[in-house]
């Protein structure tokens, strides 16, 4: 059976699987067994075991429940209260005012959370209400909320390239340097578009704060260091090479029960709840990681990945052209999958593909990641969309369009990082070079 065929007869049954509302991780397993048994001779059971344990086991999994946790236990602090706060002052001055509060908001709690939803979820509850009070309109608060709150996903400690560095065996910590550059690029962009708004629009120009006087932002930059000394702390022990992820992430968990406990928030009931969110965020993605390397031992034996990639160098698509057809195809997935699934369900089939491409694989996981950030904000069921909506209340397609703008940044940012890779490689390259 040609290549081709063979992988559309297992994305159709995976899309059915899924079409039932079974977990993906789940669904993942139930496609290996289904390839297993249909196409080779091996046995399922000893297979997926082997495999299982010795993915769920590796060493640099430790840092992902420890990251989490860190960022359920700043989710529950006050800590986003004073990022607003010390942030108010030294940005409101700019076209585009407190908007800004959002982009800076969401950049500074990426770099201690991981995750796209806590920063979405804690920087909006602060913002949104306090954005409506001062009239700006819904559509850039919704917009700039959801646009933003994908940082999460790229601006080191990322969850998501923890789990793409395990299943590809790329080094975390090269991949949380090659995150930071292309990260505050895309925060500058999204800055950018809001002094534009400010500047070229009758609603932006109408919104002007109040400008701040040196006094005031002297005594907001106190409410920024709890935020600035645990970024210093955990990002820039691993990129010294002081500490790697995984102390790193303990580093991190010390500091923000240390923050929860001198602001007064360390309560036996939020320590539960974090604790909680931990494990529900672990398992899900530990079923993920289970279920994709099943399958992908499972493609293997049936030969699907070799087969395709010699389908791919026969019809001698340039390395450029290959990038390009990964992107659309990751923008089709985008509007039905979030960006975590994306990489699990396709990295399988995809690493060969860029690996015999000449591809670097810490470029290429900064680029899915990036993608996968559009993902979230992708019509129609972008994560960070449905969140938005219930915080504002408004319908969908209204969250939808406020995103669309901050859709073709994005997209422009992607192809940056094609144009010129060193956006992605020159800090890792010049860190690892120095130590």
């Amino acid at each position: 059976m040609d290549p081709i065929t063979m992988g559309l007869i297992f994305a159709a049954i995976l899309i059915a699987v899924l079409a039932t509302g079974v977990w993906v991780g789940a669904a993942l397993m139930i496609v290996g067994a289904l390839a297993m048994s249909l196409f080779t001779s091996r046995p399922i059971g000893p297979a997926m075991a082997t495999v299982v344990w010795s993915h769920i086991s590796l060493w640099g999994l430790a840092s992902l429940p420890l990251f989490i946790w860190m960022g359920e236990i700043l989710f529950r602090t006050r800590l986003s209260r004073s990022l607003f706060e010390g942030l108010s002052p030294l940005l409101r001055n700019w076209p585009g005012g407190l908007l800004h509060v959002n982009v800076a908001g969401c950049t500074a709690f990426s770099a201690i959370s991981g995750s796209s939803a806590a920063t979405l979820l804690t920087v909006g509850k602060i913002t949104m209400p306090e954005l409506k009070k001062r009239g700006y309109p819904d559509s850039m608060v919704a917009g700039t909320l959801a646009g933003a709150g994908t940082l999460g996903l790229l601006i080191p400690p990322s969850i998501t390239m923890i789990i793409y560095g395990i299943m590809v065996q790329e080094s975390i910590a090269r991949l949380f340097m090659a995150g930071l550059l292309p990260g505050l690029m895309l925060a500058g962009l999204f800055l950018a578009y809001n002094v534009g708004w400010g500047l070229f629009t009758r609603d932006g120009r109408a919104m002007r704060e109040n400008p701040s006087n040196w006094h005031e932002k002297l005594y907001a930059l106190p409410k920024l260091l709890p935020v600035v000394g645990l970024i210093v702390v955990v990002v820039g022990s691993i990129y010294t090479g002081i500490a790697a992820p995984t102390e790193a992430a303990v580093l991190g968990v010390v500091g923000a029960l240390a923050l929860s406990a001198a602001q007064g928030s360390l309560t036996v009931a939020s320590l539960r709840e974090s604790l909680m969110g931990t494990v529900r965020t672990t398992s899900m993605i530990t079923l993920l990681l289970a279920g994709s390397a099943f399958l992908t031992l499972a493609m293997g034996f049936t030969g699907l990945p070799r087969a395709l990639a010699e389908w791919v160098v026969e019809m001698e698509l340039s390395r450029t052209s290959l990038i390009l057809s990964l992107m659309l195809l990751y923008m089709v997935l985008g509007c039905f999958l979030d960006g975590i699934s994306m990489i699990v369900l396709t990295i399988a089939v995809v690493e060969p593909l860029t690996r015999s491409a000449g591809i670097d694989m810490v470029w290429f996981g900064i680029f899915i990641v990036l993608v996968g950030e559009m993902a979230l904000i992708t019509p129609p069921i972008g994560f960070n969309l449905f969140l938005v909506q219930n915080m504002t209340g408004r319908s969908l397609g209204f969250v939808s369009r406020s995103a669309a703008p901050l859709f073709g940044i994005m997209l422009i940012s992607v192809l940056l990082l094609v144009a010129f890779p060193d956006i992605a490689l020159w800090l890792p390259h010049a860190l690892t070079s120095r130590n």
